[in-house]
């Protein structure tokens, strides 16, 4: 049964990485040449740009190996977090949060910054511009959040 839940697991983290991977490629080869701006809605736009920091733009002036270097020891704890626990919602938490740190690692990897996209505005206030892989870390972070809150003894740490 743990190892069932561990490969659905990793399934989870492949699906968000492969999501997160096309999407972003998506948005480099339709925003960056020409630079442009795709309205979607009224309070939704697609635009380019990069972030070389964390989320929201913080710890942007680290160098890019210390980036790396943590989020790829985190993600590892993780990983061991999730292949030793037996709750299946933990489980799919911890496999969010790996998908997106791995699809924003490959990023840094690859372009030395993450590629974010979706630009959500209201009254002209933006939020940050994100993509995929923040919005699998943001769902995975509140699941543990919530798991932790209320997930009583079923959880194993």
């Amino acid at each position: 049964m743990k190892h069932r839940a561990f490969v659905f697991g990793l399934i989870v983290i492949a699906v968000v990485f492969g999501f997160d991977q096309w999407t972003k490629q998506i948005a480099i080869d339709e925003l960056s040449n020409p630079h442009r701006v795709i309205e979607v809605t009224s309070f939704m736009n697609f635009l380019l740009a990069w972030n070389p920091g964390v989320s929201f733009g913080l710890f942007q002036g680290q160098a890019p190996w210390v980036m790396i270097a943590a989020t790829s020891a985190i993600t590892l704890g993780f990983l061991i977090w999730m292949w030793r626990t037996r709750d299946g919602m933990l489980g799919i938490a911890l496999a969010l949060v790996v998908g997106g740190a791995v699809g924003n690692l490959i990023d840094r990897l690859r372009h030395g910054a993450v590629t974010d996209f979706i630009d959500l505005h209201v009254a002209g206030y933006h939020w940050p511009v994100f993509n995929i892989a923040d919005s699998a870390i943001t769902v995975g972070a509140a699941l543990l959040l919530i798991d932790s809150l209320f997930g009583g003894k079923k959880s194993s740490r």
